[in-house]
């Protein structure tokens, strides 16, 4: 199982933004909206062994977790557009303490905040940390059950890099210059997918 799990900094934790304005409107949700895609989507056909979590941080309601599962999910198109919808309805669901509430097919929702997650995942999971100044990828030797942590737009916080210290994590980098979320992501995958089919 592959995974990753995405700091949406200011995404919006409510249902109350316009899917014409998922940029300023829902806190940066076109970022996350991308990962969405960059996370699944291949030419003609979707990643069945990958997990997105999407960590939405921002509003009077955070925090709130949306897991995208990809051996489950279903209607999930490659625009932008829908995929905030898909989220704006998951955001929409009445909460219930301690447990996900499913949206949609492959879609859930509950509350938790970073910690709970990386506890929830250190069971069966190795975290990797991409940032700059990490390991070459190219050098690097991926594990078993990786999970990819990223941060939005912005870097995770110091308090972020706190929480995700109390957990062993390797830091990778992928190449000489920074890039986007959503395109570290398919990076990732490519490197995966090459050694995979070596």
């Amino acid at each position: 199982m592959i995974r990753f799990v995405i700091l949406g900094h200011r995404a919006h934790t409510t249902a109350d933004f316009k899917l014409e304005d998922i940029c300023g409107g829902a806190g940066r949700l076109d970022i996350l909206t991308r990962c969405v895609n960059s996370a699944f989507f291949l030419s003609h056909d979707l990643r069945k062994d990958v997990e997105l979590y999407l960590l939405m941080l921002g509003g009077e309601d955070a925090p709130k977790l949306i897991r995208f599962s990809g051996a489950e999910i279903r209607y999930l198109n490659p625009d932008e557009r829908s995929t905030a919808s898909l989220i704006r309805n998951a955001l929409m669901k009445k909460l219930e303490p301690d447990r996900e509430v499913r949206s949609s097919p492959g879609i859930f929702v509950s509350r938790k905040d970073l910690k709970e997650v990386m506890d929830m995942l250190s069971k069966d999971s190795n975290f990797i940390y991409l940032r700059e100044g990490g390991t070459d990828v190219r050098e690097y030797e991926f594990p078993e059950n990786p999970c990819f942590i990223l941060g939005d737009d912005r870097d995770p916080t110091e308090e972020e890099e706190a929480i995700m210290s109390q957990y062993p994590y390797d830091k990778i980098s992928l190449g000489p210059v920074s890039l986007h979320a959503n395109h570290c992501m398919v990076v990732v995958h490519n490197e995966m997918d090459r050694r995979r089919a070596a």
